[in-house]
This record gives structure tokens, C-alpha cells and sequence, in this order.
């Protein structure tokens, strides 16, 4: 699936996020374990990277000149495994192993042994440092390939975050970019109660990075931004991505609740009906 533009092209970027929630949903079910909110509200940004942006081939996951992903929230694994094996790096049954004993897929990003995967993730902080390192290894010898890290809000609070947010425009590293995915909520509160960010944008402006805001849940909008990189030659790149945590079923959206709470019984047939409604 790559971009053609139009409506067409939105439709099979949005059918594709729909199936990212549906899989993700049976995946942490099944697995009885969390983070089905921080998945819900990364949907459509996996959709337009792996559907349409993102230079991979499914069939040659270890092609040299592919953009390399790191998904630095790596809690967020469930996700980024769906979406992975919906584009055909590995065999769709393999998402019904997810966090059992002895499975590829572990609850946090694992590269071992998993088409697609570029590097285990999960212990926050540190995802935007490997990419900017990817990034300058691209520079230096001369390759065109991209890096990209998506990272969490509340990963934010971590002062590694800051360290390649001041080394990337050093190095001028335009192949580089950053996308947060901004739903606003953390572990343990909203993201203005526990370290507030703003202003956000012009922090990364202020390090000298080109930055884009967007509706992180509007594929063409996504797909656009996405399509004009690098923002400014010389400049690393940041789109922060206003999102809503729990995206696509009602009682989870804009929840605290659903960042560690795993959907059984009543909420997930009620989460799954939602989810099926709108498929």
C-alpha cells in the first residue's frame, strides 16, 4: 500500500488503522495485560508510516536502504506488532502468541527474532538517542535512508529525551524525524498534572528543529505532513500529534483508566462491538 493521494487512498489508510484497534484489542485481551489506550491513540500514525511513507519492503525486512521505525514508547507494542504483521513481515497468527511464555511478541518492543523490528524498546527515554545515532551513521556514510522515532508525551519528562533534542540539529540531521504521539495522558495523571509541557511546540523550535502540529487521528493530514519532509533542509524534524488516548471506543477516549487496564468481559464485547460498528 503506497500513496496514490485522494479519498481512495485516505479510506484504505483509515481501514488499516481499524484493523490495527481490532487486532490490538484481541491481542491484549487475550493476553489479559494494558496499554490498550496509548495503542488506540497511535492508530493512524502507524497507518500512514507503514501504508504509506515508510521506504520498508515486507518481504526484505533487512533491505539496506529502508527507513528504519523505532517505536521508543515501546508499551505500546501490541500496535506496532499488528501493523507489522497486517503489512506481511510476519504471519498474521503469530499476533494471537502475544505476551505468552516462550512468544516472539513480548509485551514491550522485542527485535529478537521479529521481522520489521529494528531495535527492543520499552525503557523510556532512550528511543529518540538511538534514532538520532541511526541517523548520523546515515549522514556520515553517505546514505539516503530515514529515521524515524515515535514517542510518547510523558516520555518527554525524561531528561535523555532532551540530550539528541540538542544534538540532532547539531548535526544537521534532517534524515531524522520525530513524531510524539501528544494524547496527553500518562501513567499516573494527565501530562499538565504530572509535567506540563507547554509550550510544547516552541520548545522544539526554540532547540532548532523544523515542527509541525497536527490532528494525529486525520490520515490525510498525516500522510501530507509526512509527504514534505525534510521541513527545512539542515533541520531535523518534529510533528507532535495531537491525539486521544483509548481513539475509537467511547469509554476508553481521554480515560487515565485505560492506560493500565486490560479490557475483559462486558468492556471488551462492548469495546469490540464499537470497534466493529465503525469498521
Amino acid at each position: 500500500m503506497k500513496s496514490n493521494g485522494g479519498a481512495d487512498n485516505s479510506a484504505l489508510l483509515n481501514e488499516l488503522a481499524a484493523r490495527i484497534r481490532y487486532q490490538t484489542l484481541m491481542m491484549v485481551n487475550k493476553a489479559k495485560s494494558s496499554h490498550v489506550g496509548t495503542c488506540f491513540s497511535m492508530a493512524e500514525l502507524l497507518s500512514v508510516l507503514y501504508g504509506s511513507i515508510l521506504r520498508v519492503d515486507p518481504q526484505n525486512p533487512e533491505w539496506p536502504q529502508r527507513d528504519r521505525f523505532i517505536l521508543s514508547k515501546g508499551h505500546g507494542a501490541a500496535a506496532l506488532y499488528a501493523v507489522l504483521a497486517e503489512r506481511g513481515f510476519f504471519p498474521l497468527d503469530w499476533l494471537e502468541t502475544f505476551y505468552q511464555n516462550g512468544s516472539r511478541l513480548a509485551g514491550h518492543v522485542t527485535h529478537h527474532y521479529l521481522p520489521g523490528v529494528e531495535v527492543s524498546t520499552g525503557s523510556l527515554g532512550h528511543g529518540l538517542s538511538i534514532a538520532a545515532g541511526m541517523a548520523l551513521a546515515a549522514k556520515r556514510d553517505g546514505e539516503t535512508h530515514r529515521v524515524v522515532a515515535l514517542l510518547s508525551d510523558g516520555e518527554c519528562d525524561e531528561g535523555s529525551v532532551w540530550e539528541p533534542i540538542l544534538f540532532a540539529p547539531h548535526h544537521q540531521l534532517d534524515n531524522l524525524i520525530a513524531i510524539v504521539d501528544y494524547n496527553k495522558i500518562q501513567s499516573l495523571g494527565t501530562v499538565k498534572e504530572v509535567m506540563d509541557l507547554e509550550p510544547f511546540a516552541d520548545k522544539w523550535r526554540a532547540f532548532g528543529w523544523g515542527v509541525r502540529e497536527i490532528d494525529g487521528h486525520n490520515v490525510t493530514e498525516i500522510e501530507s505532513t509526512l509527504s514534505t519532509l525534510p521541513f527545512e533542509a539542515g533541520r531535523p524534524n518534529c510533528v507532535i500529534a495531537h491525539t486521544v488516548k483509548g481513539k475509537g471506543v467511547s469509554f476508553m477516549e481521554d480515560k487515565l483508566l485505560w492506560h493500565y487496564r486490560t479490557p475483559q468481559g462486558e468492556e471488551f464485547a462492548d469495546a469490540l462491538a464499537e470497534l466493529e460498528a465503525h469498521s
